[in-house]
């Protein structure tokens, strides 16, 4: 091979014909290259990335056989006896082979400030017998056409366009969509959001193996999930059916400073959206807003300045000391076309070691120097270059120039040992990759290990284990297998198998996704989120015929399946159905079923139908002393009209506002009414028989139904007749037949019989008043004395005691305070509207 310096300064050819196939991102130039390779002899290509070369390796076996091809990487060495073709990363080419034809693909990365050199010396050095093919961006074409001599040009077209899609929502963007983004949390973070909303997203960064990075990437273009979130990991080679890019970030850490995507890069990137004949989108999501017209006319158009400079490092090393090859490293470039890189991963450790006096004590002799090179040379895929990473190198080095010139079984066997274990999160496990891929590095070098072929098999398949785990983690992360399945089931358009199991769980599709009760659906998910939503539509689908089945069911289900609660919930076999609400008068609320949009509006009506008959049923019976008054016949007008306000009050009517109307009942009128069970009372009118537990809590419900008050009402324990009047305004307690005088709510009837004692006890006192026995007469009502005089006091009566502790009770004319009101009909032409008005009411 011809130096970096006779290349650079011009170009001595060497024989066989020089092709660059340049172009945009899918044009088929690694089809084409690997096709023209395999047209002849003997070949060898180079990727940039060893999962590249293993995609391809395996795509060449697959045409040539295994004993015909070679894998060869920094990690990974497959070599047949006698191969006829090379797949190689471009670091690791074995260039003292000589092959007909040779490759390197992505010759752009001459530019990039890390790994520049290594390209631009196989741009300069790197030759095949017959044919030498640099594959790339069209940025390279001037740098190409000075450097090389009689190169060839071949310009290839993208196959599909990339246009310009704007900024959206991370969480509107279209199914199969890659988002972009530039450190391991941001894509974390994003993939979270994108699990939350849309079910689950695959994830690849420059930091997962590339066994992992292949799983992930499977599960996408299994269409397990719709999304991929990545670094720009993804803009190297890695071909997927991705619709849209959308960058997430437009700006990058490059190693000194951040700073934003150039074109090319954008391109590069973005050039991922659409695949062979089929066109691809571009964009941003809402944080990073719109482009720059000027960018995006540039990579929809793949105009793009051309590179000035290439990076370059002197390959022609001097080995003599540590001295001569640190400066033979840091020689300048010998043209202004290239620059100098800066000091890349191996010279940066080799500064380090040369500090060590062990180290540099053992550094004697030109072999000595260049296997102090060779294994400062030995990655860390962690990226950092900690000081642990320098202490290995040290470690390496000095093993191998003492003793037998080979690194200590049991001193590896440790070291690979400690790694072996798959527990730990993601950050745990990445970290745990990253150090046995550099002991995989270590040996794939034959001479440094006893039995190399063992540690390479070994250190493999640990680094399968951890990637496997790797992957699992990943996935239980950030992929909800359920909702990315329903959803992609529901995009298609395709049917949905599902059930209800006897405890009431909806399966669809093998995963459950929710209860089902009665034609509720409870989605197993957050309420409101877009995940509920996606599981209701599912469930929807996959149970219609379920439905239909339990709706034929529940309208034959008899009475005594329904039942109502105090929240005003009704229930069939205990299981919620439907609610209350304000209807057209209290004793008849509407029914709403709960369906969650499980039916459509005549289902919905059948349910409200069936329920709404059982519910006039059972107000009816809970209150048949109310109906039978309403429907009552042959009562006078005057008694009509107090037998309405009485149902108009749930069977409970003050009496004073409608006095003038008691006092001209007839003694036929008195006792028709008696006889439908209403009692005249000194303070109420009230309907004897609804004094009942059972009446009283329905009651309550339908007041509170009716006039909004919240659920549950605090109705009285069963058997109590007296109680706090509190929780409730005042004339809720009427409506349930306990008036409340003085804080206390008392049962109409033991009130009626408390003033009708009051009246006896106050005739037999004359003008005195009534005499009272306080604590014998608040025992009859469920009060203690203090308590019956605030009670006393409500009803409008005045205290007094006598020299000799006698305690009287005088009644005023009306009790204090606003005359009680009684709620009517709300039309002031109506007949009874105008009783009131000509009683003075």
């Amino acid at each position: 091979m011809m130096s970096s310096h006779a290349s650079a300064g011009g170009g001595l050819g060497l024989g066989g014909r020089v092709v660059a196939v340049l172009g945009p991102t899918n044009t088929g130039k690694t089809y084409l290259a690997i096709e023209r390779m395999l047209g002849h002899r003997s070949g060898m290509i180079g990727f940039p990335l060893r999962l590249l070369a293993r995609e391809n390796y395996d795509r060449i076996v697959s045409i040539k056989g295994r004993n015909a091809v070679a894998l060869v990487t920094g990690e990974e060495k497959i070599l047949p006896p006698n191969p006829s073709w090379w797949v190689c990363t471009v670091e690791s080419m074995p260039l003292d082979r000589a092959v007909d034809f040779l490759a390197v693909d992505e010759i752009q990365l001459c530019a990039d400030p890390e790994r520049g050199h290594i390209f631009t010396d196989r741009l300069l050095n790197a030759r095949g017998l017959v044919e030498t093919m640099f594959l790339g961006s069209d940025s390279m074409q001037p740098l190409i056409r000075k450097l090389v001599p009689r190169v060839e040009f071949i310009n290839r077209p993208r196959f599909s366009q990339l246009t310009y899609a704007g900024h959206r929502k991370l969480t509107r963007l279209p199914p199969r969509s890659a988002v972009v983004a530039f450190s391991a949390t941001d894509v974390y973070a994003m993939a979270e959001l994108i699990r939350r909303q849309r079910g689950g997203t695959a994830v690849v960064l420059g930091a997962l193996s590339p066994r992992t990075r292949n799983a992930q990437v499977a599960l996408y273009q299994a269409g397990e999930v719709d999304y991929l979130v990545a670094t720009d990991a993804i803009g190297m080679g890695l071909n997927m059916d991705v619709d849209d890019v959308a960058f997430a970030r437009i700006v990058k850490f490059d190693g000194f400073a951040p700073r934003r995507l150039r074109p090319a890069e954008v391109a590069q990137i973005a050039g991922r959206a659409g695949r062979h004949m089929r066109d691809g989108t571009f964009g941003t999501t809402d944080e990073v807003g719109e482009l720059d017209a000027d960018l995006i006319s540039r990579v929809e158009n793949h105009e793009f300045e051309t590179l000035k400079t290439l990076t370059w490092r002197n390959s022609a090393l001097r080995f003599d000391t540590p001295g001569f090859l640190l400066k033979s490293l840091e020689e300048r470039a010998p043209i202004p076309e290239l620059s100098r890189t800066r000091d890349a991963d191996d010279h940066l450790a080799l500064q380090a070691l040369v500090r060590d006096q062990e180290v540099l004590d053992l550094a004697k002799g030109r072999d000595a120097v260049r296997l102090l090179w060779e294994v400062c040379q030995v990655p860390d895929f962690r990226k950092v270059l900690s000081d642990a990473h320098t202490r290995l190198l040290g470690q390496v080095y000095r093993s191998l120039r003492t003793g037998l010139g080979r690194l200590d079984t049991d001193w590896v066997g440790k070291q690979i040992a400690r790694l072996d274990r798959t527990e730990g999160d993601i950050d745990a496990l990445v970290a745990r990759i990253a150090h046995v891929r550099t002991w995989t590095y270590i040996s794939n070098r034959p001479s440094w290990l006893a039995d190399p072929l063992h540690w390479q098999e070994r250190t493999r398949a640990i680094e399968d284990r951890l990637s496997d785990a790797l992957h699992e983690r990943l996935t239980q992360r950030f992929i909800d297998r359920r909702s990315a399945t329903l959803s992609r089931t529901l995009r298609d358009g395709r049917a949905l198998i599902g059930g209800v199991r006897a405890d009431g769980e909806v399966v669809v599709e093998g995963h459950v996704v929710g209860r089902l009760e009665g034609f509720r659906f409870v989605p197993d998910a957050p309420e409101r989120s877009e995940e509920a939503r996606a599981l209701a539509t599912a469930a929807r689908r996959a149970l219609r015929d379920e439905l239909v089945k339990r709706l034929r069911v529940f309208e034959q289900e008899p009475d005594a399946a329904f039942a109502l609660t105090p929240e005003g919930v009704l229930s069939a076999n205990a299981v919620p159905v439907a609610k209350l609400a304000a209807g057209p008068s209290v004793l008849t609320p509407l029914v709403v079923p709960f369906d969650e949009g499980m039916l459509d509006q005549a289902q919905r009506e059948r349910v409200r139908a069936r329920l709404d008959r059982w519910l006039k049923d059972h107000v009816a019976a809970r209150l048949k002393p109310l109906f039978a008054l309403a429907e009552a016949k042959g009562l006078s007008g005057t008694a009509r009209g107090l037998a309405f306000q009485l149902v108009e009050g749930l069977g409970v009517l003050p009496r004073l506002p409608v006095a003038p109307l008691v006092e001209g009942l007839e003694r036929e009128d008195r006792k028709a009414l008696g006889a439908l069970g209403v009692r005249l009372g000194v303070s109420h009118l009230y309907l004897t028989a609804l004094a009942k537990p059972g009446a009283v809590a329905l009651r309550g419900l339908l007041w509170a139904v009716a006039k909004g008050h919240p659920l549950p009402v605090p109705v009285p324990p069963p058997g109590r007749v007296s109680v706090e009047a509190t929780g409730a305004p005042p004339a809720f307690w009427e409506a349930i037949g306990y008036p409340p005088a003085g804080g206390r709510a008392l049962r109409v009837d033991m009130l009626d019989r408390l003033e009708t004692e009051l009246l006896t006890l106050a005739r037999a006192g004359g003008k005195a008043g009534a005499v009272v026995r306080e604590v014998a007469l608040g025992q009859k009502i469920g009060v203690s004395a203090e308590e019956l005089g605030a009670v006393l006091s409500g009803l409008g009566y005045t205290r007094s005691v006598a020299e000799d502790g006698t305690v009287t009770w005088r009644r005023g004319r009306r009790p204090p305070g606003p005359r009680p009101r009684r709620e009517g009909p709300a039309n002031a032409d109506h007949p009874f509207a105008k009783l009131r008005q000509l009683s003075g009411m």
